[in-house]
């Protein structure tokens, strides 16, 4: 017969109180600062945590874009740009925009704008590719935003 009182004489006994460990104490201070840290300090850019824009948007919700203060480009030829272009437009050609894309804001939504949509699509593709997040081309082109009504300028 097995005599069960004497093998647990063997295991250690636990107490009703266990004692302060300081060691614990400090070692879950310093994960908590650590996490505290990472959210006051390393919070995604507004860029980041704001809606991506469609791929493509409407001569209206171009519109309204630029009116809330989008970044308009367009990617036309100079000689198109001077014939009519949106007010407040910026010029840089297709062509040029891969080696200029260090004069657009990264920290605005940018409208890639064409004569009829597919070279703002080339375009809107190039700076995505580039690391810019809120981007979109302007669907018809200025063709669409003539015909919608919208005002244009004329001229360099």
């Amino acid at each position: 017969m097995s005599n069960k009182k004497s093998s647990r004489k063997n295991a250690p006994q636990k107490t009703k109180q266990q004692a302060f460990n300081p060691t614990l104490l400090w070692a879950g201070l310093g994960i908590l600062a650590v996490i505290l840290a990472g959210v006051f300090f390393f919070k995604p850019t507004s860029s980041a945590t704001a809606e991506a824009l469609p791929r493509e948007v409407s001569v209206t919700e171009a519109a309204a874009l630029r009116d809330a203060g989008a970044f308009i480009l367009d990617v036309r030829e100079p000689e198109e740009w001077n014939e009519s272009h949106i007010p407040g437009a910026t010029l840089i050609p297709l062509g040029e925009l891969s080696s200029r894309v260090n004069e657009l804001p990264k920290d605005q939504k940018i409208v890639v704008v064409c004569r009829s949509g597919n070279r703002s699509a080339q375009g809107r593709d190039l700076l995505l590719s580039a690391g810019f997040e809120q981007v979109t081309s302007m669907a018809g082109g200025i063709k669409q935003w003539t015909a919608a009504g919208y005002e244009t300028v004329s001229g360099p």
